[in-house]
């Protein structure tokens, strides 16, 4: 059964799903040098505002976004969603522990204190939906609550899955998607990542791994420093091909295959000898029917760190021709973290349907022989791959092609 996605809905730091794509096309960067937090020195972010977003909003933007792209009503029973998040709601988590902190050192006991947020009704951007939306107890801080807020806000009463895979979680939803469209569970689904983790946890942790970028984030530059913290996600509506035609719905591109492996490794670095990501890379081809030959662009993973763009460009080198189109666009996004395989999916499926290959921002001195794309590039399409290769060895391959 084939499988296509129908509507794309998009936040980064460069704006919404046009302004994001036009953007990039013209070699533009949404990352800027930001204090959201006293506590720590100005770093370069990618912040869709000027202060840290909120994930639950932002989920609630980028889906009505994907709905209205996709030419979808309310309500969506039917509907299976597959929503993920590496950071989910732990800035959330961070405030009500630095309230309780504070309230602790002025001395007040624990019986006279509540150490949750006041409640809060999020106002829906899906002006259709008869959902209300709340928000504000401890349960609500779930890592999956992002899913069911996405399930509630359309009325979705299938399966609601909210995968968790680091830097690989994008490419793990779409995967879980189609597989719930593939098996008959639903006809249609929504599938992919949002994060909001600019939060002094996690600017700290990376900071003390020395994965963060003093100045700028450079995919694959010789003079590359660390990657860049960014917001922002992808949500796509993907449903059966005779869907999508009986509605004579716009089509982004299909759903080849996708693979998906673990390294069993490290916790924070990949495995040099890359065995378990060959695997996902040759699972992907062998579940799309293709051969590295039959791939005319490669979305990498390229974080802009010393290991992961070394280990990536030797994998390409090693099972793509010379001539294959190769790009990150994390030096326009940042590093959304587990929702870069979805800003990085949407970019692919943009690409495969207008025919235009974004550059790779930020890339100035190539220290790996791949053809970069340096400036935006028109290209007609057969395939398009996308990689993400997350902490703990967490390796995803997706293939997207055109729908004929």
């Amino acid at each position: 059964m084939d499988v296509v996605v129908t509507g794309i809905g998009l936040v980064s730091a460069l704006g919404n799903r046009e302004t994001s794509w036009k953007k990039l096309l013209a070699g533009e960067s949404g990352i800027d040098r930001h204090q959201p937090f006293l506590e720590i020195e100005p770093l370069p972010l990618a912040l869709i505002n000027t202060k840290p977003a909120d994930l639950i909003t932002l989920i609630l933007q980028v889906l009505a976004d994907a709905l209205q792209d996709a030419n979808l009503t309310l309500p969506l029973p039917d509907c299976g969603i597959v929503i993920g998040s590496s950071r989910s709601l732990q800035a959330n988590l961070e405030m009500l522990a630095s309230k309780g902190r504070r309230k602790k050192e002025e001395g007040r006991s624990k019986k006279e204190e509540n150490f949750l947020l006041p409640i809060t009704n999020y106002q829906l951007p899906i002006t259709n939906s008869p959902f209300p939306i709340p928000h504000s107890q401890f349960v609500d801080f779930l890592p999956h609550m992002g899913a069911i807020v996405a399930a509630r806000a359309i009325g979705a009463i299938g399966p609601v899955l909210a995968p968790m895979a680091a830097c690989a979680t994008g490419i793990w939803t779409i995967a879980q998607a189609v597989e719930l469209i593939r098996t008959g569970q639903c006809d249609r689904a929504i599938a992919g990542a949002v994060e909001a983790p600019v939060t002094p946890l996690t600017l700290a942790g990376f900071k003390q791994m020395g994965a963060l970028a003093p100045n700028g984030c450079y995919p694959f530059d010789r003079t590359r420093e660390g990657f860049v913290l960014g917001e922002g996600g992808a949500l796509f509506v993907l449903e059966s091909a005779e869907s999508a035609r009986s509605r004579r719905a716009k089509i982004y591109g299909r759903v080849l295959g996708f693979g998906l492996t673990n390294d069993a490794c490290y916790a924070n670095a990949p495995d040099l000898a890359g065995k378990s990501a060959i695997a996902a890379i040759g699972q992907c081809l062998k579940r799309s029917n293709l051969a590295p030959e039959d791939i005319d662009f490669i979305h990498a993973h390229g974080t802009a760190t010393e290991l992961n763009d070394r280990h990536e460009a030797l994998l390409i080198q090693k099972l793509f021709p010379l001539g294959v189109a190769v790009s990150s666009t994390k030096g326009a996004t940042g590093h959304s973290l587990g929702a870069s395989g979805a800003l990085g999916a949407a970019f692919s499926l943009m690409s495969v349907k207008y025919g235009v290959l974004p550059p790779c921002t930020g890339l100035k001195q190539p220290e790996f022989k791949l053809d970069f794309v340096r400036l935006a590039r028109s290209r007609a399409l057969r395939n398009a791959v996308c990689f993400s290769f997350g902490f703990g060895g967490q390796n995803g391959a997706i293939v997207f092609s055109p729908h004929c």
